[in-house]
């Protein structure tokens, strides 16, 4: 499923998973992120903002990075992370 648009943005939240399923960042509805690698729940916790198809991370320590959506794909800095499609 390709990310929706929602007045000028793309609607991101779900959960978004590297091809390998290592890295799963879950993009909450409240602005929130949490990003679990391999079997470390919570790894990395912050705040995201969205403009257009363009997202800009806040890490609870203070680390930044950029991500944006391309085509349903979620280029994360290094990461290429596809939505997770909920199973009927």
């Amino acid at each position: 499923m390709a990310g929706t648009v929602e007045g000028d943005h793309v609607d991101v939240v779900g959960m978004w998973v590297t091809a390998d399923g290592h890295i799963r960042q879950e993009l909450l509805p409240d602005g929130r992120y949490d990003e679990a690698r391999g079997g470390r729940r919570g790894a990395y916790t912050g705040r995201y903002t969205v403009t257009g198809s363009h997202l800009d991370y806040v890490d609870d320590t203070g680390f930044t990075a950029t991500g944006d959506i391309r085509d349903g794909v979620l280029y994360h800095e290094h990461l290429v992370l596809y939505r997770e499609q909920k199973s009927s």
